[in-house]
């Protein structure tokens, strides 16, 4: 049976970007926004976990975050991950309730948000290679098997390339319209 799925690459591709939207989301642009926190893991109960399974993040102002820590005994650990995330945000703790002012961005801020930017667009473009790779290590393999020609392979091989291609531009694309939001232009 081949061992080519041009489905499953396209699957795995759209997933990089996917994820690095994600990731992009997170980076802050001056306004509150709850996916700020969604790097943050806490280590509580002997482990580590991700922020809102151990508290309620809410946007209640245009410039503030809100933590609702669920267990007291946690708001310790919450606090302390929240300002080791290096996200630049200093929580101040009243009881079961974190509440995180944003500060204005500076210009120098937004530089490191802007390289933070494309350290996960280069993330991206890796793991969208590798894809790459395992398809046409997969060609190949169908290739000695006999299981297609070489005409075949080659062909389908220009079509990954093509695949690999159009993501790396929708990646490039997300990147820019982030850095472009980021640096205020």
């Amino acid at each position: 049976m081949a061992q080519y799925d041009k489905a499953d690459l396209e699957r795995r591709m759209a997933g990089a970007v996917e994820s690095l939207k994600g990731d992009l989301s997170g980076l802050r642009t001056g306004r509150a926004n709850i996916q700020l926190l969604d790097p943050v893991t806490v280590e509580v109960y002997g482990a580590h976990m991700p922020l809102n399974q151990v508290a309620t993040v809410s946007a209640p102002e245009p410039r503030m975050l809100s933590v609702q820590v669920w267990d007291k005994s946690n708001v310790g650990p919450v606090d302390k991950a929240i300002r080791s995330a290096g996200l630049g945000l200093n929580p101040i703790v009243d009881g079961q309730t974190l509440r995180l002012p944003i500060p204005d961005l500076t210009e120098e801020r937004r530089k490191e948000l802007a390289k933070l930017a494309s350290k996960y667009a280069e993330g991206a473009r890796i793991a969208v290679r590798n894809v790459r790779r395992d398809g046409m290590d997969s060609l190949k393999t169908d290739e000695k098997k006999g299981e297609i020609s070489e005409d075949e392979r080659k062909r389908k091989e220009t079509e990954v390339q093509k695949l690999t291609d159009s993501t790396i531009a929708d990646i490039d694309a997300a990147t820019a319209a982030k850095e472009k939001e980021i640096l205020g232009q």
